[in-house]
């Protein structure tokens, strides 16, 4: 994979960005955005780019800094889902904190926002405390977002619980978008500022990139990763007007700092910040050392959004104008989906033997097919073939023994009553590792497997969640066309 990313040099200056903010105030609440652990998004646009790249830099302010999570109500109600790895927001803030506590960082509480009776949400506080964990209840604050007086005041944000910190930086994550990170740090400033305490705001931000042109391809990509929730990027008026620089926001944070602006003005008694751009810490551009390769990178992913929205669209989980979006913005770019490879490589396999196909880029550009046949399905073949290809075994020999194929069939048959006795992704992995413990073949082919993080794969058909997820946790960038597979 070319590098166009310096992450040595970007973990220095962002670590360098909060320092400076820390030391104008007594306590610095800096919010999050993106993903704490795990931004294959930021890895797969900026080659280069350590996907924890986050948490690098919190080990480096550990000894200063605390963490506090946030969760809305309504987002534990509705069940939803963070779409990466297939896990609820709530099962994902629990792993949130324990992996961040495995780094020996400290988690203050957790924060329930956005709270209105839900029953979910009361079940989940009480699975949290039962767990040992802190948990604090916050309602929507009355007044927000044009009453200034009432959200200033013991009836807005002063009727919410005080959190009770003890570190001058005091991180605020989510496990997804709009999940009350902003409020909650608004919040405690209020309250903090009531005890005498000088506290401030920052953002930590990934996406958009405020110092690159607005139609710059990895500008571009963050709205196509963000069409879902309607995010779309823009000049920083409020920052254009300021200094005369021109930079690079997006409609929520402009949308919101008028608000921000004038309810820290109203606790702290004078203006802070002049604009979005002013509350964010991003030195992502400072650390680009290749243009052409990120550029590239994000042409690709845009593609990749393209395939991905268009599946959301054909399952049902977001409206055609969602997709349509996306198709825009690749079209702004000037970039097609035969641009990508791997995926025309399927699709020309798969009208040669009129089957579903998946097919897998390997690093060196070499393409590996797929399809259905005997024993395993059309992604497990893909994977197994993409094994052969870099342990350098003959491709007429089968990885898995026959008899693990046989007891994983009679198990799905006689046990668990399953038609569809192929073996998937997953029980093919399984099945190849058990083989690798006893013969040769499939040890080397184990021992290579970690090569397929960051290659290419398409599906002619869309596959099932459990074989995505497989794809995701081996690092491999899968698309598929938008078709169901025949049932």
């Amino acid at each position: 994979m070319k590098i166009g990313f310096d992450n040595a040099k970007y973990i220095e200056k962002q670590t360098a960005s909060i320092l400076e903010r820390i030391e104008k105030y007594n306590k610095l609440y800096l919010e999050f955005g993106g993903k704490l652990f795990d931004d294959l998004h930021a890895a797969r646009v900026l080659p280069g780019f350590d996907p924890n790249s986050k948490t690098k830099i919190l080990r480096k302010l550990k000894d200063k800094a605390e963490l506090i999570f946030c969760i809305g109500a309504p987002d534990i109600e509705k069940n939803k889902i963070r779409a990466d790895f297939g896990i609820t927001y709530g099962n994902e803030l629990i792993r949130l904190m324990q992996a961040i506590r495995k780094l020996g960082m400290l988690v203050n509480c957790v924060v329930i926002t956005q709270y209105s009776g839900q029953p979910s949400a009361d079940m989940y506080r009480n699975q949290l405390e039962q767990m040992g964990e802190k948990v604090h209840v916050h309602t929507i604050t009355k007044g927000y977002p044009n009453d200034v007086d009432m959200i200033v005041s013991d009836k807005g944000y002063g009727a919410n619980s005080y959190i009770e910190t003890t570190k001058p930086l005091v991180i605020v994550n989510a496990p997804g978008p709009s999940s009350g990170k902003l409020a909650t740090c608004l919040s405690q400033i209020y309250h903090e500022y009531k005890r005498g305490i000088n506290a401030g705001y920052a953002k930590f931000e990934t996406f958009p990139v405020w110092n690159l042109p607005l139609k710059h391809p990895v500008n571009v990509a963050y709205e196509a990763a963000t069409a879902d929730i309607a995010d779309r990027n823009m000049i920083d008026y409020f920052h254009l007007e300021a200094y005369g620089i021109s930079a690079v926001n997006y409609n929520r944070d402009m949308e919101c700092f008028p608000v921000i602006r004038d309810i820290l003005k109203r606790i702290k008694g004078a203006e802070m910040f002049k604009s979005p751009t002013d509350l964010s810490v991003n030195r992502v551009a400072d650390c680009i050392i290749d243009e052409d390769v990120i550029k590239e990178a994000s042409r690709q992913e845009i593609i990749r959004r393209y395939y991905k929205t268009y599946n959301e669209y054909k399952m049902g989980r977001v409206d055609i104008d969602t997709a349509l979006r996306v198709e825009v913005l690749m079209n702004s770019l000037g970039a097609k989906p035969s641009e990508r490879r791997v995926a025309q490589a399927a699709l020309k396999r798969a009208a040669e033997v009129q089957n579903p196909v998946v097919a897998i880029e390997l690093a060196n550009g070499d393409i590996v097919t797929g399809r259905g046949k005997g024993a395993i399905n059309s992604s497990a073949a893909a994977l197994m073939n993409a094994l052969k290809k870099l342990a350098g075994i003959t491709d007429r020999l089968n990885l898995i023994s026959p008899e693990s194929i046989a007891a994983i069939e009679k198990l799905k048959r006689e046990n668990l009553g399953l038609t569809q006795s192929k073996l998937n992704l997953q029980e093919a992995l399984i099945a190849l590792a058990f083989s690798a413990s006893t013969m040769d073949l499939p040890a080397k082919a184990m021992a290579v497997l970690s090569q397929l993080a960051n290659c290419e794969a398409h599906s002619t058909i869309m596959l099932a969640e459990s074989e995505v997820q497989v794809y995701n946790r081996l690092g491999i960038n899968l698309t598929c066309e938008s078709e169901f597979a025949d049932s």
